[in-house]
């Protein structure tokens, strides 16, 4: 590839990350808010999403998936889960066959808060998106899950290298 050509690509990249990256920051934040509106911990709110939007596409997580997707030990996984279905906002269930394997659930009236809460912004999504060709909106579904695609795997060969922290030999002399 030319080096004009690459240039314009990186530049493009550059100003699509960044747009990328605030669309992320606004997600974040109205998750943070969502949080609040149910007076919890927002990785417990990020959870409660997690779990029902799993519930919603009919792919229910386990707890190990749940784990995995908030990036948390298993354990605190465990601890965090604890806390919801106390709360009520989650049920944990052993509804497949083979009855080891435990399925989340909404649970109580979160399904119907969560969408309280979330359709006036999905209203305005999708009132932004209506203005834009089906066909545009499928490219860029497209486009979005190869970037997705990419960085799931640019993190996996960084977890298969298991590189430390810049830090980590300070930490260790320390």
């Amino acid at each position: 590839m030319e080096k004009a050509k690459r240039d314009d690509v990186a530049e493009q990249r550059e100003r699509l990350t960044d747009a990328l990256r605030a669309y992320g920051a606004h997600y974040t934040e109205l998750g943070r808010r969502f949080a609040a509106w149910l007076g919890l911990h927002s990785t417990d709110a990020i959870a409660v999403l997690q779990i029902t939007a799993a519930e919603e596409r009919g792919t229910p997580l386990s707890p190990a998936r749940l784990s995995e997707r908030i990036s948390l030990s298993t354990g605190a996984t465990t601890a965090l889960l604890n806390r919801l279905e106390a709360a009520g906002h989650i049920t944990r269930a052993r509804e497949h066959t083979d009855r080891r394997i435990v399925t989340l659930r909404g649970g109580g009236q979160i399904q119907a808060r969560a969408q309280e809460f979330f359709d006036p912004v999905a209203h305005r999504l999708d009132a932004a998106m209506s203005t834009y060709p089906p066909q545009l909106l499928d490219q860029f579904e497209a486009f979005v899950a190869d970037l997705n695609a990419a960085l799931d795997i640019h993190l996996k060969e960084q977890d298969a290298e298991a590189l430390p922290s810049p830090g980590a030999d300070a930490a260790r002399t320390s």
